[in-house]
């Protein structure tokens, strides 16, 4: 998932990323207490990704604060 690729959604869209996004995180944070997690720097990316997906949409709020 790149910026260029979040840009171009919608900002419903960019919400139910962002919830499976907080999801996913909860499911690592949960592997990761019970010792089941294969892969430890899948939460950094799932972390990253969800920081992104907000970028956008603060970036998206911000234009249609400007519009107006």
């Amino acid at each position: 998932m790149n910026a260029q690729e979040l840009r171009d959604k919608t900002p419903d869209q960019l919400r139910e990323e962002l919830a499976s996004l907080k999801k996913e995180q909860f499911n690592l944070r949960f592997q990761s207490a019970t010792g089941q997690l294969e892969n430890p720097a899948r939460m950094k990316i799932a972390r990253r990704n969800a920081a992104r997906v907000k970028t956008i949409l603060n970036e998206k709020a911000a234009a249609a604060a400007g519009d107006q």
